[in-house]
C-alpha cells in the first residue's frame, strides 16, 4: 500500500467520522487522531521488528527512549 493509499484511508475515515457526528461540532480532533493512529503504528512496527525497540525506533525515526515512553503511554509494555 502506498503513502497515497494510506492518506486516502485516513481521509475516508475522517469524512465518515464527521458525517456520523450529524452536525455536532467535534472537539480535540488533532489529539484524537494522533492517539488513534499512533497506537496501531507502534503495534505493527514493534511486531515487524520482533519486539526490538532499538530497531523499531530506528524505523520510526525516533529516539529509543521516546519510543519506550510512547509504548508505556499506550500500555504496549509494562
Amino acid at each position: 500500500m502506498s503513502k497515497k493509499n494510506i492518506e486516502e484511508c485516513v481521509r475516508v475515515s475522517l469524512e465518515a467520522y464527521l458525517r456520523d457526528l450529524r452536525g455536532i461540532e467535534p472537539d480535540g480532533m488533532y489529539d484524537m487522531m494522533l492517539k488513534v493512529v499512533e497506537k496501531p503504528l507502534l503495534e505493527v512496527v514493534m511486531q515487524h521488528a520482533d519486539g526490538n525497540q532499538s530497531k523499531a525506533a530506528h524505523w520510526l525515526g525516533l529516539n529509543r527512549n521516546t519510543l519506550r515512553k510512547k509504548l508505556l503511554e499506550h500500555k504496549l509494555i509494562k
